[in-house]
């Protein structure tokens, strides 16, 4: 009897050691592994740049090597497909906009936002710009609209699209001003604004991050933004709301998804991940600095936002019979 119990111990001792072995070693391959952070823009936009500065806090603060992979084509279409079909692991995760819960009102697409890919955390929203060359006679959005009205359809407009939320904000405007605009779309916000640099477009929105630059040199004037509020970090810039257009009223995010079916053990890591990268106060400083407001909500509190913009983006194309060429 002893001689079994002195046999029984050692060996359950040993499948204790093997099990805790086998979880810490689940655990490290997951915290050693580099993630893909799928962007599907162009790079250089402000989901680009928030992406990769989270990123690097996560890595900076001890968390895994994530890599932003640019993705672009088909208003988003294309990247968002590409992690709607990966495999479920917790390796490959989706960078999204508002285009996300957008697309679906207008195409045809062969994955569902809604039921296809779990919330892990909202990184930023971020207002955006409407600009013109610094050399443009136009110095308001109220000299802009009066040209358009002067002169229908013999203004462009740039911005993201087709079928993004870039877009439904331009077409606000054109029908809050009862005013004729060419859309022209580009595939983000950089290429927008290189066109407008080279005076191939009247006009153009994007974020502050990629105007910047081209703002503090003067090569760009800003007329408005159609965030609620003015930016903080440029104060002397009106709301499209402020200039007489009540109803034109549009900020954007980013966000990060992952794929439908991530086991619920990975998405609370990826969770904790993002949240505490959210919160340290260098990240939210170098956040203010780009006129980005940090976000921080994560899971099901991301996933009923997501959800309200589907269902708001939704009845504003169909109230304003907006037309998504």
């Amino acid at each position: 009897m002893q001689w079994h119990r002195r046999i029984c111990l050692p060996v359950a001792l040993i499948i204790v050691v093997l099990i805790g072995a086998l979880g810490c070693s689940a655990a490290w391959s997951q915290a050693g592994r580099t993630i893909r952070l799928i962007l599907p823009f162009p790079p250089g936009g402000p989901a680009d740049v928030m992406a990769r500065l989270v990123a690097q806090q996560i890595g900076d603060s001890g968390g895994p090597a994530m890599v932003v992979e640019s993705h672009p084509g088909a208003g988003t279409e294309i990247g968002t497909e590409y992690v709607a079909q990966a495999a479920p692991d917790g390796n490959t995760l989706l960078i999204i906009s508002p285009s996300f819960v957008v697309l679906p009102h207008v195409r045809k697409l062969n994955y569902n936002p809604l039921t296809d890919f779990v919330p892990i955390c909202g990184l930023a929203t971020f207002p955006p710009l409407i600009v013109v060359n610094g050399d443009s006679p136009f110095h308001t959005f109220a000299d802009f609209i009066a040209a358009a009205h002067a002169r229908p359809g013999t203004l462009t407009y740039g911005t993201i699209g087709p079928a993004t939320a870039s877009q439904i904000a331009f077409e606000m405007i054109k029908q809050a001003a009862k005013a004729e605009i060419t859309f022209v779309p580009f595939t983000g916000y950089t290429p927008a604004v290189q066109a407008l640099l080279a005076h191939q477009i009247t006009a153009a929105q994007a974020d502050l991050t990629t105007l910047q630059g081209q703002l503090q040199t003067g090569k760009l004037r800003a007329l408005a933004t159609t965030a609620a509020t003015r930016v903080p970090v440029l104060p002397n810039v009106p709301t499209v709301i402020e200039s007489g257009y009540k109803n034109v009223e549009a900020e954007f995010y980013g966000g990060v998804m992952a794929p439908a079916k991530t086991p619920p053990a990975t998405v609370n890591r990826l969770m904790r991940w993002f949240s505490d990268a959210i919160k340290t106060p260098k990240l939210r400083a170098k956040f203010a600095s780009l006129g980005f407001i940090p976000g921080g909500q994560c899971g099901d509190n991301f996933g009923a936002v997501i959800h309200d913009d589907y269902d708001n983006y939704g009845r504003t194309i169909r109230d304003a019979h907006l037309t998504m060429q």
